[in-house]
C-alpha cells in the first residue's frame, strides 16, 4: 500500500474537502467573532456533510435514481437542525439568522458538490456580507430597527442589564 493510497479519499476530492472548509470557516468566523451560535467548528462541518453527501448521491445515481432527491432530503435535515438554534424566550423567537445561515452553509456545499468551488467561495463572502451589511446598516437606521427588531433590541438590553448586576 502506497501513501498515495492512504491518503486517497476517492472518489471524493481533497479540493472540494478543503473548498468546503474554508467556506464553513469564512461564515462561521462572522458568527463566532458575534458570539453568535453556530461558529466555525459547526459551519465548517454543515458544508463539508452537505458536499459528502450530495457527491455520494451523484455517485450513486442511475437512471433508476435521482441525486436532485437527495439535495431535497439535505435541506430537510438542515431545516430541522435549524429549527434546532432557534428559540422563544419572553414571547421572542430568537436564533432566526442562525437557522438561516445554516441554511445558506447547506447551498454552499451543495455548490461544491456539483463543481463550482469558485462559486462557492464566492457565495460564502455574499453570505457574510450579508450578515455584516444588515448589522451595520441597522446601526446607523433608526428605520431598520422598528417593530420585531425594536423589542428584540430592548429585550437585549434589558437583559444584558439584569445580568450585569448579578
Amino acid at each position: 500500500m502506497t501513501f498515495a493510497d492512504i491518503i486517497s479519499i476517492a472518489p471524493f476530492e481533497w479540493q472540494a474537502v478543503a473548498t468546503a472548509l474554508v467556506c464553513g470557516s469564512i461564515i462561521g468566523l462572522e458568527r463566532q467573532l458575534r458570539g453568535k451560535p453556530v461558529g466555525i467548528r459547526t459551519s465548517a462541518l454543515i458544508v463539508l456533510g452537505t458536499y459528502i453527501f450530495i457527491a455520494a448521491s451523484m455517485l450513486v445515481s442511475n437512471e433508476a435514481t435521482d441525486p436532485s432527491r437527495i439535495i431535497g432530503q439535505v435541506i430537510t435535515g438542515i431545516g430541522f437542525l435549524g429549527a434546532g438554534v432557534m428559540l422563544a424566550r419572553d414571547g421572542m423567537v430568537l436564533g432566526v439568522t442562525s437557522a438561516a445561515t445554516i441554511w445558506a452553509l447547506a447551498s454552499v456545499g451543495v455548490c461544491i458538490a456539483i463543481g463550482y468551488e469558485v462559486i462557492a467561495i464566492k457565495l460564502s463572502l455574499v453570505v457574510v456580507f450579508v450578515l455584516v451589511g444588515v448589522d451595520t446598516m441597522e446601526d446607523y437606521s433608526q428605520a431598520l430597527t422598528r417593530g420585531v427588531h425594536k423589542k428584540y433590541q430592548d429585550w437585549f438590553e434589558k437583559s444584558a442589564g439584569s445580568n450585569n448586576l448579578e
